[in-house]
């Protein structure tokens, strides 16, 4: 008893479910039976005690002896009503139990519609695992059902206050489709929103948008109508009016038979949509024995791929008849389409023109980048992106950044929805390649110049290139690929190493080419720096290029180019003062 009633549940609050639960299905069953009987649900808080009245089956006295004092044991699955188990919402025989929760003591008094001249039965037990049975006179329950008493354990009073019993019973009961209450106000209120009939779209829209401030706290950008009547789902989805991000789980809100059975149903949607919040009530779904979670199964598997087709269809109505409404939620939502689309190429044909990236033309589509341009190009790292794209747009080459969560993704499955759409990763060489050589002579009048910059550069595995390319106000541009900086990373590793290690790295020793700090000979600053005559001052200008094209690139500085910067300027400042004093 100390198991199940502490240790199963994961809050004192599941007690008044299980109590309601008892009941409902109690009322089920006697329905089974006599159509016409009374479907009545009544709860009393008062005084530290909790008193719940069905219009139920009831009991006998052996079924007292056979279902209540004997763990797993359940009515659902006596003889006769095997075939009508799917209509109870518990079948695990363990539900009463989690009364002792709150209570130290639990007395039930049922009286057996089925055998009605039956007297009326009591079963007292305690919180210690001891339990009485015994008949009582006829007219301690003249009429069939069941009372159940609670008596509140010490520090637990709280939760059969009257004010919490309502608010729990309102918040579990909802959708049952009986009449409960507690004391006179009422519980239950269907029909559920989503099935209500309202005056127009218009009026729906805005009750649905309250329901929803009601049970999640916000505002809903949309909602989605989630009916799958072959899985017996009914519900919505609240679209979130802000972003949030792929990997916060999303709780959603599901009612068994309309009994509430957890607000944090975390695998009832395909992760891809994590930017709705749904309630639903379903009459299909298996839950665990504690009643707080979907049992993963086949039927969970199909109900989950069901309502990712409802969100489907919802998104290809929007991007057909309402483009307005797609948009705005593309600009809050479109990395959850990205997410869709790079799993389902008739989502990624349907989304072409609205999903947005961020290329050198500025914010466009898919589609609209790829009729600019006969060469799709793109960069796999926001960095490389950085790098590049001033420098590539200047010479005319279109480049995506695909360095943003399923962007590179979407970029290479371009073709195969848009057929002759040519694709191409963009790389430090395609860049140099695009970029203007400066005419030998000049280049040759400038090797000492380009020596000295070289010299100086060397120790940080960096290159030095002279090229004419626009804009002209970039002195310098710095280039390298994934190759490179792994090349980088691996040599530092083998500074710093031991013996051992050192060998080992020097093991894996590539080929990769160089990083590259591309001078731009249009550029006014080059041009000076170019026809200094001391090679000392070339390497200190030079190293304050290196500098700055990393900034510029918004690259992560290492150490060494840390320690480059403040060497440079320093450098710089002794050169300008002890020309000033030279004068």
């Amino acid at each position: 008893m100390d198991l199940l009633s502490h240790h199963l549940y994961s809050s004192p609050k599941v007690y008044l479910r299980e109590l309601l639960q008892n009941a409902v299905d109690a009322i089920t069953a006697r329905r089974a039976e006599q159509p016409d009987s009374p479907a009545r649900v009544r709860l009393y808080a008062e005084g530290g005690a909790l008193r719940v009245e069905d219009t139920g089956v009831g009991l006998t006295e052996s079924d007292v002896h056979s279902l209540l004092a004997t763990i797993g044991r359940s009515s659902k699955r006596a003889e006769g009503l095997q075939e009508a188990r799917s209509d109870f919402l518990g079948q695990f025989g363990i539900g009463l139990l989690a009364c002792f929760v709150v209570a130290e003591r639990i007395r039930v008094v049922s009286r057996s519609a089925r055998t009605p001249d039956a007297r009326p039965v009591e079963w007292t037990a305690r919180d210690d695992g001891s339990y009485t049975v015994r008949t009582l006179p006829g007219d301690a329950r003249p009429e069939p059902g069941t009372t159940v008493h609670l008596t509140a354990r010490a520090g637990a009073a709280e939760w059969l206050a009257e004010e919490r019993v309502l608010s729990l019973a309102r918040d579990f009961g909802s959708l049952l489709p009986y009449d409960v209450r507690v004391g006179e106000e009422a519980v239950t209120g269907l029909p559920a929103p989503w099935d209500r009939t309202y005056p127009s779209p218009a009026a729906r829209r805005v009750a649905l948008a309250r329901h929803c401030h009601e049970l999640f706290g916000f505002t809903p950008l949309d909602t989605i109508d989630l009916n799958v009547p072959l899985a017996g789902i009914r519900g919505v989805a609240y679209v979130l009016p802000s972003a949030v991000s792929p990997a916060q789980r999303a709780g959603h809100r599901v009612h068994l038979k309309g009994m509430l059975l957890t607000e944090r149903a975390e695998q009832l949607l395909p992760d891809w949509a994590f930017f709705v919040r749904c309630v639903l009530d379903t009459d299909s779904l298996r839950p665990t024995a504690s009643r707080e979670a979907l049992y993963e199964d086949e039927t969970l598997a199909g109900v989950r791929e069901a309502l990712g087709e409802r969100i489907r269809a919802w998104l290809t109505g929007l991007a057909a008849g309402d483009p307005e409404r797609l948009a705005a939620f593309l600009s809050v939502h479109h990395l959850g389409v990205k997410s869709l689309a790079r799993h389902d190429a008739e989502m990624l044909r349907t989304m072409l023109p609205w999903l947005p990236f961020e290329t050198t033309d500025g914010r466009l589509s898919l589609e609209e980048f790829a009729q600019r341009h006969p060469v799709v190009h793109f960069t796999r790292t926001v960095e490389e992106y950085r790098q590049v794209a001033p420098i590539a747009s200047a010479q005319g080459i279109g480049v995506i950044n695909g360095g943003y969560t399923y962007d590179s993704e979407l970029v290479e499955a371009l073709p195969s929805v848009r057929p002759g759409t040519a694709v191409a990763e963009l790389d430090a060489d395609t860049v140099t390649a695009h970029l203007d050589a400066v005419d030998p002579a000049e280049e040759l009048a400038l090797s000492d110049f380009l020596a000295a910059a070289r010299a100086r550069l060397d120790p940080l595995g960096c290159d030095v290139v002279l090229r004419a390319f626009h804009p002209l106000s970039v002195p310098a541009l710095h280039l390298d690929d994934r190759e490179a900086r792994h090349e980088q990373a691996r040599a530092e590793a083998e500074e710093q190493a031991d013996d051992l290690w050192a060998g080992i790295l020097g093991s894996l020793r590539g080929s990769a080419p160089r990083a590259r700090l591309v001078l731009n000979h249009l550029n006014p600053l080059v041009r000076r720096i170019s026809s200094l005559g001391e090679p000392e001052l070339i390497g200190t200008a030079t190293e304050s290029l290196y500098g700055q094209a990393l900034l510029m690139a918004q690259r992560p500085l290492r150490p060494a180019d840390s320690a480059l910067l403040n060497r440079a300027f320093i450098g710089l400042l002794e050169w300008a003062t002890h020309s000033e004093e030279g004068r």
